[in-house]
């Protein structure tokens, strides 16, 4: 079997995980491929996505912070990546054109179910996306496509500028209610799922105290569900803050390892080891 070559490109990406996730995985399977973090800048980007057009690469994984920006390089958004406005997975079709898809809002759907342990759309309820970037986006397609949730606030700093709210408001997934980057007690009391897509709390970016004083913790409901997309460090400000209110929470692991997976169907067409992929995220 020829070994193939797949990596994840973002800007910084020392902190990635993906690839002790996928080497994991594959060897795991008897695979001889590799993957790699390659530190791309937004200059690099088309060279490094030119690789993948001629076959250097097999399949790419996109982060902070071209999500969105690898859109306009492709030649194919599948429905998954037109939805979000956002990709995070490259793929090289049989006839040579690059497909972008995005797999974190099933991964992020899943992921909520998981820690609410019942389905989530069933019941009557707000989510919570903070922030305003490709993982927010995502977030916004997984609680609306995937968990049947209509209600959906969205609360970012950027919407401080009235241009951007208008924009983003213009090219969000779904419809949505934009609010500023301040608690609401009357929005948290009928929010029964929240997820944090800022850099906030990650390893190198804002320590993260500011995304806690976004929300109003005491006003959520008891059954509250909480996710952090952070995964380094493990433990966030705000993820401690979910649990000193008592809410079922995690932190971006889970979504990570559920993302690969599906990630792996679209490259290679067979089903990822996620127990396997998870382990290694330990």
């Amino acid at each position: 079997m020829r070994a193939l070559r797949f990596a994840v490109l973002g800007d910084p990406i020392a902190h990635s995980k993906s690839p002790a996730m996928h080497n994991a995985a594959f060897r795991a399977m008897g695979l001889p491929h590799t993957f790699e973090a390659q530190r791309t800048s937004v200059e690099e980007l088309p060279r490094i996505l030119g690789q993948l057009r001629d076959a250097s690469y097999e399949g790419l994984s996109v982060t902070v912070p071209h999500k969105q920006r690898v859109l306009s390089l492709v030649d194919v958004l599948d429905e998954s990546a037109r939805a979000a406005g956002a990709a995070n997975t490259l793929v090289r079709r049989q006839d040579g054109r690059l497909a972008a898809h995005n797999t974190d809002a099933p991964a992020l759907a899943e992921e909520l179910t998981r820690l609410s342990g019942a389905r989530l759309g069933d019941r009557p309820m707000r989510g919570l996306v903070l922030g305003s970037g490709g993982a927010a986006r995502a977030a916004i397609v997984a609680f609306t496509v995937h968990l049947g949730i209509r209600d959906v606030v969205v609360r970012a700093r950027a919407f401080a500028d009235a241009s951007k709210s208008q924009a983003f408001a213009s090219t969000a997934p779904f419809p949505v209610t934009l609010q500023p980057w301040v608690a609401s007690h009357e929005s948290e009391e009928r929010t029964l799922a929240i997820v944090q897509c800022t850099s906030a709390g990650m390893r190198g970016a804002d320590p993260g105290s500011a995304v806690v004083d976004a929300v109003d913790w005491k006003a959520l409901p008891a059954g509250a569900v909480a996710l952090d997309v952070v995964y380094v460090p493990r433990d966030t400000p705000w993820l401690r803050a979910a649990r000193a209110r008592g809410l079922r929470c995690d932190d971006g692991l889970g979504m990570l390892a559920r993302q690969g997976a599906l990630a792996w169907r679209l490259w290679l067409g067979i089903d990822a080891p996620l127990s396997v992929m998870r382990a290694a995220l330990e």
